[in-house]
């Protein structure tokens, strides 16, 4: 499969901190031995969750943003992989699978104009469309860990190619990254699988109405049986369980009575470093709260959070809150 890297033994077992007594959930989880017949192996092998990275933020620089999304991956990894292997959660049936790379791209990255940038980014969401198809196909649940939002679009066409049908989409984010059609880029990742039919509804949670376009009013009022959203600004005026509870029942109305992809933007989440973080936002016990709720849902096909960067801190706190995010979503899941 081109441009996938698989987790292989000897890299997991480097990755892992071993501790007298302990067993840390990377000594549990399962890896692929062979890069040969991915989709049989991956359809034969008693597991769930199938886990991807996708390292780039080649997506991102086209859509004038700032670089540094690509380092996601291993810092996930390396929190992940060393958390400790107990009752709460299965993780014989969690398949580490590895990372889409895509170095080859990089040479000479800063010398490209957003026209190549552009053209390159099609090339990447054909590598995340044809993973996605076989790990759907292969009736497991794809969790990947980006790179730039404008991987959702590889991902849901590839879901919907693998079903040979629409889906819907929940996307917790901070803008709706339903920007026009000019060449793809972080920014227009839904609006590409909109249009060119992967979608039919889709619902942009927590947009901050700073950054919400004329143009994608515009495709509200052309398209409002199938998009809707709801502001950052409006969540901060519902009060009372009972508003919460009609805005929960309206959503899962919209987006859950079919199959349907969550997707998180760490922008959303207040002063976590993105490429376009934010003071304002989400707290994460927010965050972890609407991923539990969305997660438990039988309809859910995939979870992708993308756009998170790492600082120079050595805690590694974006690892750390992704580890807690897929955590939450496979509890809440299996």
């Amino acid at each position: 499969m081109q441009n996938l890297k698989l987790l292989n033994i000897n890299r997991l077992t480097d990755l892992i901190s071993k501790r007298p007594g302990e067993v840390k959930l990377g000594e549990k989880i399962r890896v692929l031995k062979s890069s040969h017949n991915i989709y049989e192996q991956i359809r034969d092998l008693d597991v769930k969750y199938v886990i991807f990275g996708i390292k780039e933020d080649i997506g991102v620089r086209a859509n004038l943003g700032i670089s540094g999304t690509k380092v996601t991956w291993k810092k996930f990894l390396l929190s992940f992989l060393n958390i400790q292997h107990n009752a709460f959660i299965k993780a014989n049936k969690i398949l580490v699978l590895g990372h889409l790379s895509f170095k080859a791209y990089y040479k000479n990255i800063d010398s490209l104009d957003i026209k190549d940038l552009r053209n390159i980014t099609s090339e990447i969401d054909k590598s995340v469309s044809f993973l996605s198809q076989a790990i759907i196909k292969a009736k497991k649940i794809p969790i990947i860990i980006g790179g730039g939002h404008n991987n959702a679009y590889g991902i849901i066409k590839g879901c919907a190619l693998a079903l040979n049908k629409k889906i819907n989409v929940l996307n917790i984010d901070a803008h709706t990254d339903f920007r026009p059609l000019e060449g793809r880029h972080s920014g227009n990742g839904f609006s590409y699988a909109f249009h060119e039919g992967f979608v039919k509804n889709y619902f942009a949670y927590g947009l901050h109405e700073n950054y919400i376009s004329e143009y994608f009013l515009e495709q509200l009022i052309a398209n409002k049986n199938h998009i809707k959203y709801i502001s950052y600004e409006a969540l901060l005026g519902v009060k009372g369980q009972q508003n919460k509870e009609d805005l929960y029942n309206q959503i899962r109305k919209f987006i859950c009575q079919r199959k349907f992809g969550l997707e998180l933007d760490c922008d959303a989440i207040k002063n976590i470093r993105s490429s376009a973080q934010s003071p304002v936002g989400f707290e994460t016990s927010t965050i972890r709260r609407l991923i539990h709720d969305y997660s438990a849902n039988k309809n859910v096909l995939y979870f992708h959070i993308c756009e998170g960067m790492a600082s120079n801190s050595p805690e590694n706190r974006i690892g750390k809150l992704i580890t807690y995010l897929i955590t939450d979503f496979i509890k809440a899941n299996q």
